[in-house]
């Protein structure tokens, strides 16, 4: 008679998700993106606020190239002079407003795609089991 109450052996496997989903991908996207235009407009901010040469070649590019990201947002407050120095705060709602967007769309990638979590099984193995291996 075979015996049914055979002593078993309980192991805890561990899977892990490969991390790279589609939404990962797209999340890590919109953040280089958006992380560059925060990046432009604080550089802006900071040629301003030194009383950099408006003139110089890398200034002038600059404020070109952010000029594009910072129209939404020019006339909503005017900009402080004190000895040479531009405070322009417009600049600073604008890299808010940017990260805050930025972080929107993350999270509706993250609602809106599969996402692969690890996960814990359970395995239970009697003697038999594993004298078959």
């Amino acid at each position: 008679m075979e015996n049914d109450m055979s002593p078993t052996r309980r192991t805890r496997v561990y899977h892990w998700g490969s991390g790279t989903s589609i939404g990962s991908i797209l999340s890590r996207v919109v953040m280089f993106i958006f992380g560059l235009i925060e990046l432009l407009i604080l550089i802006r901010f900071v040629l301003l606020l030194f009383g950099a040469n408006a003139q110089a070649g890398f200034a002038q590019w600059i404020n070109q190239v952010s000029g594009y990201f910072m129209a939404p947002f020019n006339a909503l407050f005017g900009t402080q002079s004190i000895n040479g120095s531009t405070v322009e705060w417009s600049a600073l709602v604008a890299i808010l407003v940017y990260a805050l967007v930025a972080y929107l769309i993350v999270r509706v990638i993250d609602a809106l795609a599969p996402s692969y979590r690890s996960d814990t099984v359970e395995r239970v193995e009697t003697d038999e089991d594993l004298r078959r291996r």
